[in-house]
C-alpha cells in the first residue's frame, strides 16, 4: 500500500520499520514483519498518510494549471 503510494523504507530498529514521503512531513514507523498484520491504529495511519500525500500532489497539480 505504501510503495503503491510512493513511499520509502527505511530501515527501523528490529522489526520496525520507517516510511516517508517527500510529501509526508515526518515517517510513518510499522511495527511488524512484512507478513504479519497491521494494529488497527497502523492502518489508520497509514490511510491518514496516503490521504494527506494525495491532497498535496492533487493542489500541486491545480497550482501547475494556474
Amino acid at each position: 500500500m505504501l510503495l503503491r503510494a510512493n513511499f520509502t523504507e527505511i530501515p527501523g530498529k528490529g522489526s520496525h520499520s520507517n516510511w516517508i514521503h517527500p510529501l509526508y512531513a515526518g515517517k510513518l514507523t510499522i511495527s511488524g514483519k512484512d507478513s504479519s498484520d497491521a494494529k488497527r491504529y497502523q492502518e489508520k495511519d497509514v490511510q491518514q498518510a496516503i490521504q494527506e500525500v494525495e491532497e498535496k500532489q492533487q493542489k500541486n497539480q491545480e497550482d501547475e494549471q494556474i
